[in-house]
């Protein structure tokens, strides 16, 4: 294995722990208020998939994958089905504090307590869940136009 790859791997598990890190520190408070967090998944992936796509957006050249192009047509392929999954996701997060408030989740908190913590988990899951799913389709254009000039250029 050359130094070159080496490297690369290093900065991925570099990148792997500090996703893991921004995971544990987001759902921290929630663990902390709420004794059930039946979207506990949803978020964990709302998370890491934000965090690793936007990071290969930019970063693909750099990456393990930036030459591995079947890697690249797979990865291109499921994006379209994440793509949905992921707006599946946010929108069961939806229906669910639409059809049950917020009651069964945080009913057993005091009420500042209760209001603060609402609102942190509205807007991480708004803004994690959203940014995924527009995160997921940009990866996918970005591996074509990756696909595309290794292939007419060359270049990775």
């Amino acid at each position: 294995m050359n130094k070159r790859v080496a490297l690369m791997l290093q900065m991925e598990a570099v990148w792997w722990i500090i996703t893991a890190i921004v995971v544990f520190a987001v759902l921290y408070p929630i663990h902390q208020a709420m004794y059930i967090w039946p979207f506990q998944s949803w978020n964990i992936g709302f998370v890491i998939a934000l965090i690793t796509l936007t990071r290969y957006i930019f970063l693909l050249p750099h990456t393990v994958i930036a030459r591995q192009q079947v890697v690249k047509i797979g990865l291109l392929l499921l994006m379209f089905p994440l793509t949905f999954a992921f707006i599946s996701g946010l929108n069961g997060f939806l229906t669910y504090i639409e059809e049950h408030t917020w009651d069964g989740l945080t009913g057993h908190l005091p009420g500042e307590t209760k209001l603060s913590t609402e609102r942190y988990i509205w807007s991480e899951m708004i803004f994690f869940g959203s940014g995924s799913i527009i995160a997921a389709p940009l990866f996918a254009a970005r591996l074509m136009w990756s696909i595309w000039t290794f292939r007419n250029r060359g270049e990775a």
